[in-house]
C-alpha cells in the first residue's frame, strides 16, 4: 500500500530519488589524448622537416650586409666553382666596382650554379681604413664541386691542399734544431670583431681555426690566409650531453649513418676554403667512436687534409685511426686557457715550452678570448730569443712525424 502524506511520521521527509549527473572524465581525457596524438601524426606527416627536431641554429642573410668573397679562381665557362655555394648559386667578386655604383660599394656577382645566369648586387665595402688583404684565389685544381658547393681534393698531378697551403718556415739562424712550436687559436668566423682582432694582433705563424658559421666566414678566413695564417676548419661533432650542449647545424652524431655524416662533413668543407686540415669542435662522445670517426678521417686522409685533435678527450681514438689512414695528424699538448686569467694563460705558455724543449716539437691550443689573444701576442714577441720557433701546424705535424720514425 502506498503511504501518502497523511499517513507519513511527522517531521520526517519521505525520501525521494534524486537524479545526478557526472561528466565521463575518463571518456574526456581518453578523447583529448586521442585527438593530440592523431594531430602529433599528422604533423609529422605533413611537416617538412628534414631533422626530424634536431636543435638548428638560423642564421639571416641579407645582401645589403658585406657579402662573402669567393676564395676560389673565377668559374670557369659551363663549371662554375666557388666557395660561396648555396642552393645552386656561387658568389664571386667583381674585378671592378660597377659602372655607376655608389662610392664605397664592392659589387659582387651571383652566377646561379644550375642556369648560369649572372646577377651583379652592390653591397657596402667595409667601413673604414684600407682595404683588407686578398689571398691568393684557390686553384680550381683543388676544389671538388658537391652538392652543397666546393670542397677540397687532391689535385691531379698528387699534390694535396695540406702541402698547398702550407706556410714556409724560417729556421732561426744559427739554431736549425731549435724547439718548434705550434699555437692555434680557434673558434674564429663566428665574430667579425673579434676574428679581426686575432689576425690582426697575431703574427703569420700562429694557425687560426674557423668554424663554418658566420655570414662572413669565407672573406675572414681569406684574410687570414692573406696576411700569412694556415688556417684550420673546425668541424662540429657530439658531445656526451648532446643536445643539451650544441656545437651547432650540422654536428656530426653517433647516431647518424656513415654516409649521413660524411654529407654533412661535405656541407661544413664548403662553407670556405684555403685550410690546411680539420680540427674537432667539441666532439669527446663522437671521438671516442672508431665505428663513427673512422670513416670521417678517412675522408680527410682522401681530401688531402691533415687532422689535428684538440686534446681535450683523453679517450679519443684519432691517433690510431689516423695512423691506420695515413693521416697526417697531431694532438695538442696544452690547452692554453683552460683557465682564462692572464697568469693562468703565462703558465700554460711556460708548460708549453717545457714540453717542446723535451719533445722538440710541442702543440697548443686556445679559444679566441680577448685575453688569450692579448697574452699569446705578447709571448710570441720573445719567443725567439728564448730560443724557441714558432712554426705553423703543418710544420709542427712534420716535426712531430720524424721525431717519431727516430
Amino acid at each position: 500500500m502506498a503511504v501518502d502524506d497523511l499517513t507519513a511520521p511527522l517531521g520526517r521527509e519521505r525520501n525521494r530519488r534524486r537524479r545526478t549527473f557526472k561528466l565521463p572524465v575518463p571518456q574526456i581525457v581518453a578523447g583529448a589524448l586521442a585527438a593530440f596524438l592523431g594531430l602529433f601524426v599528422l604533423w609529422a606527416i605533413v611537416a617538412d622537416d628534414p631533422y626530424g627536431g634536431e636543435p638548428m641554429a638560423v642564421v639571416s642573410a641579407n645582401l645589403r650586409l658585406p657579402a662573402k668573397t669567393s676564395d676560389i679562381s673565377p668559374p670557369q665557362p659551363g663549371a662554375p666553382a666557388g666557395d660561396n655555394h648555396h642552393d645552386g648559386q656561387v658568389m664571386s667578386p667583381a674585378s671592378q666596382p660597377a659602372l655607376g655604383a655608389p662610392p664605397n660599394t664592392t659589387t659582387v656577382t651571383i652566377i646561379d650554379g644550375k642556369t648560369g645566369a649572372k646577377q651583379e648586387v652592390v653591397v657596402p665595402a667595409p667601413a673604414g681604413g684600407p682595404a683588407p688583404a686578398k689571398a691568393p684565389p684557390v686553384d680550381p685544381k683543388f676544389i671538388e664541386m658537391t652538392p652543397h658547393g666546393a670542397i677540397p681534393r687532391i689535385a691531379a698531378d698528387g699534390t694535396r691542399p695540406a702541402d698547398a697551403f702550407a706556410r714556409p718556415v724560417q729556421p732561426l739562424p744559427g739554431k736549425p734544431d731549435a724547439p718548434r712550436i705550434a699555437l692555434i687559436v680557434e673558434g674564429l668566423g663566428v665574430s667579425a670583431n673579434a676574428t679581426s682582432d686575432a689576425i690582426a694582433k697575431l703574427p703569420g705563424q700562429v694557425t687560426l681555426g674557423f668554424v663554418p658559421y658566420g655570414a662572413q666566414v669565407a672573406p675572414l678566413a681569406a684574410q687570414a690566409r692573406a696576411v700569412g695564417h694556415e688556417i684550420l676548419l673546425q668541424v662540429p661533432m657530439e658531445p656526451f650531453d648532446y643536445p643539451d650542449n650544441d656545437p651547432g647545424p650540422q654536428t656530426l652524431l653517433t647516431s647518424l649513418t656513415p654516409a649521413q655524416n660524411i654529407d654533412r662533413l661535405h656541407w661544413v668543407m664548403s662553407q670556405f676554403q684555403g685550410y690546411v686540415g680539420l680540427a674537432n669542435s667539441m666532439g669527446a662522445r663522437f671521438t671516442a667512436s672508431e665505428t663513427s670517426f673512422a670513416p670521417i678521417l678517412s675522408e680527410t686522409a682522401k681530401r688531402g687534409l691533415i687532422f689535428v685533435d684538440d686534446g681535450s678527450n683523453p679517450r679519443s681514438v684519432a691517433g690510431q685511426i689516423a695512423g691506420a689512414n695515413n693521416l697526417p695528424f697531431a694532438r695538442v699538448d696544452v690547452i692554453i686557457d683552460a683557465v682564462p686569467t692572464p697568469s693562468e694563460i703565462d703558465r700554460a705558455l711556460g708548460r708549453l715550452e717545457m714540453a717542446a724543449r723535451e719533445r722538440s716539437v710541442a702543440v697548443g691550443v686556445a679559444s679566441a678570448l680577448p685575453v688569450s689573444i692579448e697574452q699569446i701576442a705578447k709571448w710570441t714577441k720573445s719567443a725567439a730569443s728564448r730560443g724557441l720557433l714558432l712554426v705553423p701546424i703543418t710544420a709542427a705535424i712534420k716535426g712531430k712525424q720524424s721525431t717519431a720514425s727516430e
